[in-house]
Formats: structure tokens, sequence, C-alpha cells
């Protein structure tokens, strides 16, 4: 069970921003910039083009209205998206605020936010959706 799935369950807190019966968006506990969200299949699968087509297809519809919510609550030029897969077992999509290529470089140092930082991208997020 990886710790997406545990998150998923509950059995891990999470910073949700959206959820349906097939993905659930939650705020990234490492992020590369503010206001970085993950999207993630409910359905465990490791490797992101192993999705069920409909899946894989339907993940890019569920991350729209998410990555403009993203662009009103955190300043930014775009969202950028990003699929690298090394880290955690599940597929997952990575949404990330940008104003320049090297915002989406997952090898430099990660944010250290504070609890309410991130209850207060959570809610200025949600409340663009």
């Amino acid at each position: 069970m990886s710790i997406f799935t545990k998150i998923i369950a509950g059995e891990i807190p999470s910073y949700k921003i959206k959820e349906n019966d097939q993905f659930l968006a939650f705020l990234d506990v490492f992020p590369l910039r503010e206001g970085h969200v993950l999207v993630v299949p409910k359905q465990e699968t490791d490797k992101f083009f192993d999705l069920p087509e409909a899946l894989l297809s339907e993940i890019l519809v569920f991350a729209r209205p998410i990555a403009a919510a993203i662009e009103k609550a955190v300043p930014c030029r775009r969202v950028g998206l990003s699929v690298i897969g090394l880290e955690v077992p599940h597929a997952h999509l990575h949404l990330v605020p940008i104003s320049e290529a090297n915002d989406l470089n997952f090898v430099q140092e990660k944010l250290k936010l504070s609890p309410e930082r991130m209850k207060e991208l959570q809610e200025k997020i949600i409340s663009n959706l």
C-alpha cells in the first residue's frame, strides 16, 4: 500500500483540494513552490502510463480547474505539470505554479511550510475552484 493509498483511505491526513470517485488532489507537503498540488488516481497503479485509458485522459480534465484555481491563488505565470513517478510507486501528476522553467526542477531543495501556511494555501485554492 503506497503512502498515497493511505492518504486516500484517510489513514494519513492531507490538505485536500478536490476529490471525486476516481481522483484526489491535495497539497504536496514537500513542495517545490507554494501551491504545489498532487493529483492522484484512487486506483493504485505504479506507472502513470499503465493507468487505464479512461483514467489517463480524465486525470487532466479533473486537474484543469485545480490548475486555474492555483493560478488565481498563488502569484505565478502559469501552472506547470510534471509526471516523475520515482518518489512514490503510485501514479500521480504534479501541478506546480511556475514563473520560469527551473521552478519545475525536482533536484532543487523543497520548501518547508508551516501547517498554518499550508492551511492558508489550501483555503485560497479551494476558494478559487
